[in-house]
């Protein structure tokens, strides 16, 4: 599922100066295809905000998401992979954003399963950091 989902829905940046702004880059995609609202790309920095930087999974990746009723209206996840880390608060860096919508609050658990697989295993988390085009990183994820 979570290469299919990923297909189209990748981004490379060099460069983006806030973390707020680096959510809405990684929401773009989904709020294109009509699977969010700009509400939800909203309650997503505002998570940040109110509940600190939980949303960092490992050391350079974070998977920015809202509750459902923000704005959701699918299921859908894309990929966003900075050259130049950039800071959420705290300081953390990140270069790697798997920016994360569900219309329910279950309806998410197999893209969040793939997900952990894929970055669970050390060799692959380090070469999802580095990858730089999406064949390169839908290569990396199990059919």
């Amino acid at each position: 599922m979570l290469k299919e989902q990923l297909k189209g829905n990748t981004m490379f940046v060099d460069k983006i100066d806030s973390w707020q702004e680096a959510i809405r880059k990684g929401a773009q995609p989904l709020l294109e295809k009509n699977l969010i609202e700009e509400a939800y790309i909203e309650a997503m920095i505002q998570n940040v905000l109110d509940n600190g930087n939980y949303i960092i999974l490992l050391p350079q990746v974070a998977m920015p998401h809202a509750r459902p009723e923000y704005g959701s209206k699918g299921i859908g996840i894309t990929f966003l992979h900075l050259n130049e880390a950039v800071l959420f608060p705290g300081k953390e860096p990140v270069n790697v954003l798997f920016t994360l919508a569900s219309d329910s609050p279950d309806g998410h658990l197999e893209l969040i399963a793939n997900l952990g697989e894929l970055l669970s295993d050390e060799e692959l988390y380090q070469k999802v950091i580095k990858v730089n085009s999406e064949q390169a990183l839908l290569d990396l994820i199990k059919e």
